[in-house]
């Protein structure tokens, strides 16, 4: 005897149909179109506002501040793509281009610390120690920028970060009151490559949330006098 499974009558209910009637399909089809037109607004917004402030270390405006973005951690270094990110800001200040760097990432436990590998590797690479400033409350890219802003004082500078970031770097600090120019340094295109270009579609959509309710980061704290300080010592 063959017994039924009675889910299988339930699954057919719930099962999407498509409409029969040609009023019906129209309607199917424009919902379809508007899901998708929804789902690529944000990151229409995120070029539209960020396309032609993005370059190379060649094309970037000379400006007080460089900004580094966090980007993992390997045993305590900085991962190969944060590497990258951190060559391109040391080349910066080498060319005479930036004058302060920024690092800016995550320390929200002990025994993970982005920007003190981030010191580390540009101390390593020629940028003095004293021209270096960290944000160790960066833990998303809005947090990073409304901080420089609010905390840092930040109103110009240069972002680095890869190109399938850079331009949602841009267009949040940018929202957040910087002036801002994006560095998108080259990458491996390997599975990290693709997971983050693929991630950035979907982050594109929180970015545009923040721009519109701009919410407060997870920690503001006092005003940070780093960046002043750093330039005021150089200039004497």
């Amino acid at each position: 005897m063959r017994v039924k499974w009675p889910g299988r009558q339930l699954l057919g209910r719930l099962r999407p149909r498509w409409p029969r009637t040609r009023r019906g399909q129209r309607r199917a089809v424009q919902a379809v179109m508007l899901a998708c037109v929804a789902g690529l607004a944000p990151m229409t917004w995120m070029y539209s506002v960020a396309d032609a402030r993005v370059g190379t270390t060649a094309d970037a405006p000379a400006q007080q501040v460089v900004m580094v973005f966090g980007a993992g951690l390997w045993q305590g270094r900085p991962s190969p793509y944060l590497a990258n990110r951190l060559k391109a800001a040391a080349e910066l200040y080498r060319d005479g281009k930036v004058k302060v760097v920024l690092v800016t990432g995550d320390n929200s436990r002990q025994e993970y610390d982005e920007p003190d590998a981030m010191r580390t590797y540009l101390k390593e690479h020629g940028v003095p120690d004293e021209r270096i400033v960290s944000d160790f409350a960066g833990f998303d890219t809005w947090d990073s920028c409304v901080r420089a802003k609010k905390i840092f004082g930040v109103d110009r500078a240069v972002l680095v970060s890869q190109g399938f970031h850079i331009r949602r770097a841009v267009a949040l600090c940018r929202t957040a009151g910087i002036d801002a120019y994006g560095v998108g340094v080259d990458a491996k295109h390997d599975a990290t490559w693709y997971y983050g270009g693929t991630r950035e579609v979907f982050a594109a959509g929180k970015a545009a949330l923040d721009a519109v309710f701009k919410p407060d980061p997870h920690f503001l704290g006092p005003r940070e006098t780093g960046i002043g300080e750093a330039l005021a010592a150089q200039e004497r």
